[in-house]
């Protein structure tokens, strides 16, 4: 089987998944091919898994003009079973190649559907971004196929890498600087919350400006601020509690990967989140921008271990049931050899 990607997205949870599925399809024997950006930290994780041609297809340059030509001729010549794009951006590329089925994956609700014009199938992550696509007049096929993440444990970092002590809290997040995920509001909660450290691992536009709060609330001694990480996964391990305050978010990867690693999460009543979690069985639930409702969670699980112990246990049961890494592939796989 042959699969050709198109993905345009820089560094984050759809770049991660990207990565897990690509390596997955991988393992099971697909051919791939991947057009994505220049320079991506995540380029060596796919390079045994798919011969990568990059490009920033952006609107003013020469790649906009010749790459969807590139593209065509790159079909025809290698004739794959699946032709997928990764967001609406990536879409724009897809070209009017009949060889094969069409798919587009969304990951974040679309604000209109002129993108997938030579689209044959949506695959949406979460059932609110496949209502919201038929709401805008989508006729075609709709699939909903969510994510995975590894569920393979690792050892923990030391605390010491993040000047961390031994017997403080640690409340851990990660995620791109942008405003929607509520960064600032996490580090407003941890400022009521006596003695916990905040991990923070990304970057974005809004770094300067977390910094700039964490020093004026006081707490800039208790915030570690440790950038972009290739493995998450130590931090996740090491964190007593993982905290995600976005104001919108379709899913919610990060949450999955901290159930991976056994750790507890209190999460935002964002979209994602509503879909699969249940306050107080496999998570903690606080209304969006509510600092006071964070600090008073993760004080809730910092003082009842058993509490977190439990949350984490159900939590890595939902997960395994219902986003294994097997039965996301199989989705997949099966839909790659629908021919529409």
């Amino acid at each position: 089987m042959k699969v050709m990607h198109f993905h345009f997205g820089k560094d984050g949870g759809a770049e991660r998944f990207f990565v897990h599925l690509v390596n997955a399809l991988a393992e099971r024997g697909v051919e791939q091919t991947a057009v994505i950006r220049p320079q991506r930290l995540w380029r060596p994780e796919i390079e045994g898994a798919a011969r990568i041609t990059e490009s920033h297809f952006r609107n003013l340059s020469l790649d906009r003009l010749l790459l969807p030509r590139r593209v065509m001729q790159m079909a025809r010549r290698d004739r794959p079973d699946a032709l997928m794009a990764w967001a609406p951006r990536a879409s724009q590329l897809m070209p009017a190649y009949r060889g094969c089925i069409k798919i587009s994956r969304l990951g974040d609700y679309p604000p209109r559907l002129d993108y997938f014009r030579n689209t044959d199938c949506l695959v949406c992550n979460t059932p609110g971004i496949a209502e919201h696509v038929r709401s805008l007049g989508w006729k075609r096929d709709v699939e909903i196929i969510s994510n995975f993440t590894s569920s393979e444990r690792v050892q923990p970092v030391g605390r010491a890498v993040l000047d961390t002590p031994e017997d403080a809290p640690v409340v851990m997040s990660m995620g791109r600087f942008v405003e929607r995920k509520g960064f600032h509001t996490l580090i407003e909660a941890i400022a009521k919350v006596p003695g916990a450290y905040l991990w923070l691992l990304g970057d974005g536009e809004e770094a300067d400006n977390l910094r700039k709060l964490a020093t004026d609330l006081g707490v800039i001694q208790k915030v570690r601020f440790a950038g972009w990480q290739k493995d998450t996964r130590p931090f996740l391990a090491a964190a007593d509690i993982f905290v995600m305050a976005s104001s919108h978010e379709p899913l919610g990867n990060v949450i999955l990967e901290a159930w991976a690693q056994g750790t507890p999460v209190v999460s935002s009543r964002s979209e994602g989140p509503q879909w699969f979690m249940r306050d107080g069985e496999n998570g903690l639930l606080v209304d969006i921008g509510d600092a006071d409702g964070f600090a008073r969670a993760i004080e809730r699980i910092a003082n009842d271990r058993s509490l977190g112990t439990a949350l984490a246990e159900r939590g890595h049961e939902t997960l395994v049931g219902r986003f294994s890494k097997e039965a996301i592939t199989d989705a997949y796989l099966r839909l790659f050899t629908s021919k529409r």
